[in-house]
């Protein structure tokens, strides 16, 4: 009989975010490898295209939403084999009785304290592993590493987030590293045609694709577009530090242009029309975007930070830059344009390991594993 996965999120298509993308890829072909996946995750009810079961709870006051999360969760631990979790704190109480693995992507403690502004909000991810100057953070961090050492395996998309995790008490056994997938990239128009489409004209054209925080550099990117008077910089995205960028972007005019948020067609075709995509973050654990981007053949340019090594091959297919280093930022962006024609005729370098075959028939093999 076909293994019945519970699949437990925070977020799910059409919403944006790595998790949404990653569930979008890897169930599809789940289904194909015999699971029978049924998924749990906030947002509002709607009609649903979908060759599974979705749920969607109501995303009401705190806790209430958890309530009602919790009480659909049980409904769900009963019919399941196995409990797939996205993200901590999601209340699925009561379930050692069922396999349970977590992907991690990220440190959700490191968020919530800069979000709450309980740490400065220019502290790294990698600082935050090592401080305790505020009890809440302490408390987050204890918090977030109990419930992540408790479950039977943690997936984690990069050998970064996997010393990481073991950082917190996960045992190295339990640590399995699989690397993100997208599926083969659909056909799209050449990059001349959409730029005429557009009505782009010959000035250098950088594109990032981000949600607007502080942690993604984007106010990094805005400071250099000054001393880059013809290039243009387009933001694709939305986030609380909206209001902040345009606001700093204002002076530069049109060279800095805000999309806000844009569903994936339209992303992918300025991704292919752009001369190089900017990914300037303070941390990633493995980045859907980089991946997205060099598959369409346009060359990146990213922080050397987290798992963006493992994607970027320096001067290969695109550039690693230190963070920060707004300096370096500039000349970096520089060697990128005028290196365009190398870097995309070997955008596809070192890609092999990202097929969604792989991502899948890793997960399929790690998840039968738990029920044995």
């Amino acid at each position: 009989m076909a293994p019945k996965l519970f699949v437990a999120s925070g977020i799910f298509p059409p919403e944006p975010g790595g998790p949404a993308t990653y569930l979008a890829a890897i169930l599809p072909a789940l289904q194909d490898m015999g699971w029978q996946p049924r998924v749990l995750t906030f947002g509002p009810p709607q009609a649903e295209d979908s060759p599974y079961p979705v749920t969607r709870v109501a995303r009401a006051p705190y806790p209430l939403r958890q309530a009602r999360y919790a009480i659909e969760a049980r409904k769900h631990r009963a019919w399941a084999d196995l409990v797939y979790a996205h993200t901590i704190d999601l209340p699925l109480w009561g379930f050692r009785e069922r396999p349970r693995v977590i992907k991690i992507v990220g440190d959700q403690a490191w968020e919530r304290c800069i979000r709450r502004r309980w740490i400065p909000s220019d502290m790294s991810i990698d600082d935050f592993q090592s401080y305790d100057g505020d009890w809440r953070a302490r408390w987050q961090k204890r918090s977030r590493s109990a419930q992540v050492a408790a479950m039977d395996a943690v997936i984690v998309p990069s050998q970064y987030l996997a010393r990481m995790v073991i950082a917190w008490g996960v045992e190295p056994s339990k640590a399995h590293v699989i690397y993100n997938a997208l599926p083969p990239a659909p056909p799209v128009q050449t990059r001349e045609e959409l730029r005429a489409q557009l009505q782009w004209d010959d000035r250098p054209t950088l594109i990032t694709v981000a949600r607007l925080q502080p942690w993604k550099g984007i106010d990094h990117l805005i400071a250099v577009m000054r001393h880059l008077p013809d290039a243009r910089l387009v933001v694709i995205g939305d986030g609380p530090d909206r209001a902040r960028l345009h606001g700093l972007a204002e002076p530069l005019g049109d060279r800095v242009q805000f999309t806000g948020r844009l569903n994936q067609a339209r992303v992918q075709r300025l991704m292919r029309a752009a001369d190089g995509l900017a990914l300037y973050s303070g941390y990633e654990g493995l980045s859907h975007t980089l991946l997205e981007s060099l598959r369409l053949g346009t060359p990146v340019l990213a922080s050397a930070v987290g798992g963006n090594p493992e994607i970027v091959r320096d001067g290969v297919n695109g550039l690693l830059v230190p963070y920060v280093d707004v300096t370096a930022l500039r000349r970096g962006i520089v060697d990128l344009i005028d290196r365009r024609a190398e870097f995309a005729a070997n955008s596809q370098a070192g890609l092999g390991r990202f097929r969604i075959e792989t991502m899948a028939r890793k997960t399929d093999q790690l998840l039968r594993s738990l029920l044995s």
